[in-house]
């Protein structure tokens, strides 16, 4: 079965689907009947076979992106993405045309690079762009590796470049003894909040425990209204932040436990948050949480992924999230770090792959396909191989899958698009 026919006979259920919503309601007279030809149409679209009937590949769209790190399609019908080359440059592609040869931000003149992860690590455009008109970006810092939350403030949303300069910073993370695990990701989500994911400060085990202590940012997921300015900061606190008001916690907060959550996203379709959580070698895992669980645990280090890591630092009382899927790296097996993506919500492929997120092995590019079932229950199935290397996965303004991947060892970064098929 193709991507493409199996979309039209998809849209078309669905609009049929609506279009009986739209016949029965003043028909019948009945709130009843409204609702259950509504039902009707969402359950059409979110059907979905079992993961294990899927099979994903990828094509090469365009290549010599530098080490890229992130990606972000702008919410404003300009059709393009925001490709990240970790050495501090952002690069325009557009799907159908390829890379723009002028550079969108260049910061290589501030961005520390010194050891394989720090870099510029993250990017993200404000909702509704084309009024809001900010971009966001996270890197570490020259010349001692803070991990720097900035933004800027564009005149125009389809101005060709941004001026390095126009830089506001939000937020610096102290990051100097260690050069790994700062984590980098940043999106909005559907609640228009921003969401950043730090890692534990790097180094092995966690030595100074920060994942769990709640008075640091490191190994955390942060919440932030970043749209406004309140009480002195270039940001604001959102109220419901589960640790706003209590003492002794960083208000920033919204979820930890966390070792360095390298790559996380938002599922459009329910707004729960999915994290690639990069083990210690022995279990990469994916976490999921539900649209506003606020201060969730997820356990490092006290676990890594579903196991006990370090009983000492395990308390009693206290509730761990375990993550949704999990699989060994290390040791024997070839498997190294999770790259965590999407769930597919695009048209393409929406008959066979609708509501399946997609996570990769950097070093082997063994991919798996994960579903939450209507009992809550997660499904998961090896769904193929992606390219080894892959660093990051993003989405176009139509929702289909693009991933990165790093030029180490000589190798050519090259950007692809994700496909699906059915077995």
């Amino acid at each position: 079965m193709t991507g493409s026919s199996g979309s039209r006979r998809f849209t078309r259920r669905t609009r049929l689907a609506a279009a009986l919503a739209a016949l029965i309601v003043p028909l019948a007279g009945s709130a009843a009947l409204a609702a259950q030809a509504s039902a009707s149409a969402t359950s059409t679209a979110r059907t979905t076979p079992d993961p294990s009937q899927l099979t994903v590949a990828t094509t090469a769209v365009a290549s010599n992106l530098g080490r890229i790190s992130a990606m972000v399609a702008p919410d404003d019908g300009s059709n393009r993405m925001l490709v990240v080359d970790k050495n501090g440059v952002v690069r325009v592609f557009r799907p159908g045309e390829g890379v723009a040869a002028q550079p969108y931000l260049d910061i290589t003149n501030r961005v520390n690079t010194s050891g394989n992860e720090r870099g510029l690590l993250g990017i993200a455009t404000s909702p509704n762009f084309s009024e809001t008109r900010t971009l966001f970006i996270v890197y570490t810092r020259l010349p001692d590796g803070a991990v720097t939350l900035a933004r800027f403030k564009l005149a125009d949303a389809a101005q060709p470049t941004v001026p390095a300069d126009t830089e506001e910073v939000l937020i610096t993370q102290p990051h100097a003894q260690f050069s790994n695990h700062n984590g980098g990701q940043i999106a909005f989500g559907p609640d228009g909040y921003l969401y950043w994911s730090l890692g534990d400060g790097g180094g092995s085990g966690d030595p100074f425990n920060t994942a769990q202590d709640l008075t640091q940012l490191l190994g955390k997921i942060l919440r932030l209204d970043v749209m406004r300015v309140c009480e002195g900061r270039l940001y604001c606190i959102p109220p419901d932040n589960p640790f706003a008001k209590t003492r002794n916690a960083r208000p920033e907060i919204w979820a930890y436990g966390l070792r360095n959550p390298w790559r996380f996203s938002f599922d459009q379709a329910d707004g729960s948050l999915w994290i690639g959580d990069v083990g210690q070698n022995q279990t990469e895992e994916v976490d999921r949480l539900a649209a506003k669980q606020r201060g969730a645990n997820l356990g490092w280090s006290c676990k890594e992924g579903p196991n006990i890591f370090n009983e000492t630092r395990c308390l009693d009382k206290e509730k761990y999230v375990d993550p949704v899927f999990s699989y060994q790296s290390g040791g024997s097996a070839p498997e190294c770090s999770v790259t965590g993506g999407f769930v597919y919500r695009g048209e393409e492929f929406a008959d066979i792959a609708a509501g399946t997120y997609v996570a990769t092995d950097y070093c082997t590019g063994k991919t798996w396909g994960l579903q939450r079932r209507t009992n809550g229950s997660v499904r998961t199935a090896e769904i193929g191989n992606l390219p080894a290397r892959i660093t990051t996965f993003g989405v176009d303004s139509d929702g289909e899958i693009y991933a990165g991947t790093d030029s180490v060892g000589g190798s050519i970064s090259e950007l692809h698009k994700v496909t699906f098929s059915q077995r």
